[in-house]
Parts: C-alpha cells; sequence; structure tokens
C-alpha cells in the first residue's frame, strides 16, 4: 500500500561534529516519535470513553454496561475502562452482525471456533449463540470479566458452554495449544497502537496451519499508520479475500487461509 513509512536507516560512524548534529537530531526523532505514541494512546483513550455513541440506537450504554441484540438474545455486556481488553470496540460489533447476517456463508453450527483477543467476550458469544464450540482467549488479567460475560450471556442458550483460556501471543502456543484443529479463527480490532504485532502474526499463523482447513476471520477499525502496515504483511502471509466494510467506522473484515 503506498504511503507507508519506510525501516530507518543503519547508523554510520561520522566525524565528531557532524555526529553530534546527528545524536540532535536523532534525539529529536526519539521526541516525535513519544509524542506521536501519547497521541495515539490518546486516541485509543477518547474513543474508548466515546464508545456510548457507536451505531445507535441498536446499543446504548449506562453504568459501564453494553447491550446488543444479536442471533434473537439480548446480550448485556459488562465493561470497563481500566484497560483496552475491558472495552467493546467496533471490529467486534462489525464482525458480529457480520456472522449474523451471512451464516449460510459462514455457517458456525457445530464448528470449534477460538478468538484472539476476545476482550469483553461479545463475539464470542455471538459464536456461541450461533451454535459453534467456542474457547474465547485473552491476558490472564482480562479472563475474569471475560467469563462472567460469557456465563450471563450463554448459560441456558447455547448449544455448548464456550471456555475462556489464558493466551498471550507468541508465547507458549507449543505448549498450551501443541495441536489446534479449529474451524474458524476469530480476531476483532485486535491491530491497533501496541508493540506485539510481530507475536499477533505468529500466533494467528500457528492457530492456521496449513492442512488444517481452518479460516481466520479478521475485522479491524483502521486508526494508524502501523494498522495499515500490519495489513500488507498479513496479506502477503496469508490468502486473503476483503468480505465487508464499514465505512462510518472505518472497519474491513478480511478472510483468509494458510498458504501452502
Amino acid at each position: 500500500m503506498e504511503g507507508l513509512l519506510s525501516d530507518s536507516q543503519p547508523f554510520l560512524p561520522k566525524h565528531s561534529a557532524t555526529r553530534r548534529k546527528d545524536e540532535m537530531n536523532h534525539d529529536e526523532t526519539l521526541q516525535s516519535e513519544e509524542e506521536t505514541t501519547d497521541q495515539d494512546q490518546d486516541t485509543m483513550t477518547r474513543e474508548g470513553l466515546d464508545r456510548r455513541n457507536v451505531w445507535e440506537p441498536s446499543v446504548y450504554y449506562a453504568l459501564g454496561k453494553e447491550s446488543f441484540y444479536f442471533v434473537g438474545q439480548e446480550i448485556n455486556i459488562r465493561e470497563s475502562t481500566d484497560s483496552y481488553g475491558a472495552l467493546i470496540w467496533p471490529g467486534a460489533i462489525a464482525l458480529s452482525q457480520f456472522l449474523e447476517n451471512n451464516q449460510q456463508q459462514m455457517n458456525l453450527m457445530d464448528k470449534a471456533v477460538l478468538e484472539l483477543g476476545a476482550g469483553t467476550g461479545l463475539l464470542s458469544i455471538v459464536a456461541s449463540l450461533l451454535g459453534a464450540w467456542v474457547t474465547a482467549t485473552d491476558l490472564p488479567d482480562i479472563l475474569s470479566n471475560l467469563s462472567f460475560n460469557l456465563r450471563r450471556n450463554t448459560k441456558g442458550r447455547s448449544r455448548y458452554i464456550p471456555q475462556a483460556a489464558a493466551l498471550s501471543w507468541g508465547q507458549g502456543l507449543e505448549r498450551d495449544f501443541p495441536f489446534p484443529s479449529y474451524d474458524y479463527v476469530l480476531a476483532a480490532d485486535v491491530v491497533y497502537h501496541h508493540d506485539f504485532l510481530e507475536e499477533l502474526l505468529n500466533t494467528m499463523l500457528h492457530f492456521c496451519r496449513p492442512g488444517r482447513g481452518t479460516t481466520l476471520l479478521w475485522a479491524n477499525k483502521v486508526r494508524f499508520q502501523s494498522d495499515l502496515s500490519f495489513t500488507e504483511r498479513f496479506k502477503s502471509t496469508f490468502n486473503t479475500t476483503l468480505l465487508a466494510e464499514v465505512p462510518q467506522e472505518n472497519v474491513w473484515i478480511y478472510k483468509a487461509t494458510a498458504k501452502e
């Protein structure tokens, strides 16, 4: 994709006066990068605090709870502003709607489904209500709220009881998930301004190995330059198809399979 930032050039030794000038320029660059990082984090924080305005009136917000209506069921999600993983993001809503509206194309009935970065659990809940056997994964400190939301919204409603499991991208994959065999891997808004994009891509590859027939469905809102860079790497790594776009939210939904 045009306009992506290029990698920095390697440092070459120079005379002291020139080197001092380069060091000053380098310090200014680092300061600029730090300012950019702070701006990106501020953007995510503002977006998180403004979740109450997303896609009204299908979503309403009150006292840390958002309510949805999918698959003929009201879904009540407890969230928190303490971490990004405890908030609902546009990608999860978009992919949930896509799965509900395209059940013949993406039939989850009796399918084994794993979600990466499940957060509050909305997408895993919808997949469970659509008949899937779901494993929702996220960081250990996210699991308590995730498990709570899974239980309260699927008990007595779903064909299978969804499970929550700890997963740190790129860590302990062979130990904790040595023989992954899932029909679908779901991921929503897992790409934003963080330092684990390489680990995320490796985790996607781990669960979507050639010959397993696993389909990856990834929905993401494009916010930063790093999102576009990751998307290009994603496209070069997997066989990808753009399934849908949500222009008002700048969300893309991709289907991907492993390259042989």
